[in-house]
């Protein structure tokens, strides 16, 4: 179990696939600058080693993005079974990288911050960890890991861990649910205002973790950072009989978005049910979009590309070892079907944005679903704001960075 699990180091980590060779989708004018006007927060799932090894790449990634008008990323830093020292060693990668251009990021500690980005064309840094394992059953590291600007961290991450089991796991019968330890942790995280992410985990396990939280700390909202609807799929099982184990259920989505919380679907090809495209469209992209805001409401639901870099050699790797992943060959399907990139929100959203508004969405409801709903969330559980303070500040907030940018022009 232990080298299966530093297998998912090698690949898992890698939770998606978006290259610097993916493809530029074709928007309108007026979608491309509603992207640039409106705070964007989307996914980086890009571990140095793996997902990027020169800092030329990942400032490239970044120029690109803050060019289209995203606004800031949730930067994975670690996940499997990574522990402390992978985290400072993936924290260190991430900042001399960053280093070299200073004055174009803002590393986050409030919804002020993502706002300043905005604002002032900067990339907006919200780390995140897909594991618990880097406490090395030490609590005490979660004040720590908050004072780092660690923003929200999964449990369990695929497989079997000591809170509890991840999503290939439960796939296979073996969830376990939440365990004693993972309850202590999801208190811990609580305590210090780090988003508990049910990403990528066993629905026995997620349910149970959602239980402890509704009974323990229920005006804490949780959520799903990056995880597609298992329901959108439900007439495809015929071509994916089993379907991406990494989905998740309509009960795991209303029960997140009755928290308070939010869904996000990630642009991900091999983890889309049986449909695997050489290249994810806008059409997919919003069809999980609307699926979530038809199934929880528009102010529930955000945005995560999961993106990355070029991992030819990780699906190379995956190919050459298929028994290593004990998923029934879900994946390397996927992969050998062409499914081995995703979409990155500067090169798809503008074009989402115009197949959402052919949908009958409005301006405001997408500035929530591209960053707003995540900004309220934070602000809950960073800064323990009542529940209803953002809704009340939201327009009177948009206008005022808006009326700011057209006297300035800043961005």
């Amino acid at each position: 179990m232990r080298f299966f699990a530093t297998i998912f180091i090698l690949l898992f980590s890698l939770n998606a696939h978006a290259s610097l060779d993916a493809k530029h989708w074709p928007a309108s004018k007026k979608a491309k600058k509603f992207v640039k006007d409106t705070i964007v927060i989307g996914m980086l799932a890009s571990p140095y080693g793996t997902g990027w090894t020169k800092n030329e790449q990942l400032l490239t990634y970044f120029k690109e993005a803050r060019k289209a008008g995203i606004t800031g990323h949730e930067m994975t830093l670690t996940a499997a079974s990574m522990n402390w020292d992978n985290l400072m060693q993936q924290h260190h990668a991430f900042r001399a990288a960053m280093a070299e251009e200073p004055e174009n990021y803002i590393f986050v500690r409030s919804t002020r911050d993502i706002e300043a980005a905005h604002i002032k064309g900067k990339t907006a840094v919200i780390w995140n960890s897909q594991t618990a394992t880097i406490l090395e059953e030490d609590l005490t590291r979660m004040s720590a890991l908050k004072e780092m600007g660690i923003a929200s961290m999964i449990l369990a991450y695929n497989d079997r861990f000591r809170t509890g089991s991840g999503s290939l796991a439960a796939y296979n019968g073996k969830d376990d649910g939440l365990t004693a330890w993972g309850r202590a942790v999801i208190d811990e995280m609580v305590k210090y205002g780090i988003i508990l992410d049910l990403s990528h985990t066993g629905k026995k396990t997620a349910m149970d973790a959602m239980d402890h939280m509704d009974k323990n700390h229920p005006d804490v909202p949780y959520i799903y950072t990056h995880s597609i609807p298992a329901g959108l799929y439900k007439n495809e099982k015929k071509k994916s009989p089993r379907g991406c184990y990494r989905n998740i259920s309509d009960e795991e989505a209303k029960r997140a978005a009755k928290s308070g919380g939010y869904v996000a679907p990630t642009f991900t090809e091999w983890m889309v049910d049986g449909i695997w495209p050489d290249d994810l469209t806008p059409k997919q992209a919003a069809d999980m979009i609307d699926y979530y805001a038809k199934l929880v409401g528009v102010d529930h639901v955000a945005i995560a590309t999961d993106d990355m870099f070029d991992v030819k050699l990780v699906v190379d790797f995956a190919k050459k070892n298929a028994t290593m992943y004990d998923d029934g060959g879900y994946m390397i399907n996927a992969f050998n079907k062409g499914a081995s990139d995703s979409a990155p929100l500067a090169r798809i959203l503008a074009a989402v944005t115009d197949e959402l508004w052919k949908r009958g969405y409005t301006n405001e409801q997408l500035a929530k679903i591209y960053g707003g709903n995540k900004m309220r969330v934070y602000q809950r559980v960073w800064e323990g704001a009542p529940e209803d303070k953002w809704d009340k500040e939201y327009k009177k907030r948009v206008k005022m960075r808006k009326e700011f940018m057209e006297k300035y022009g800043t961005r």
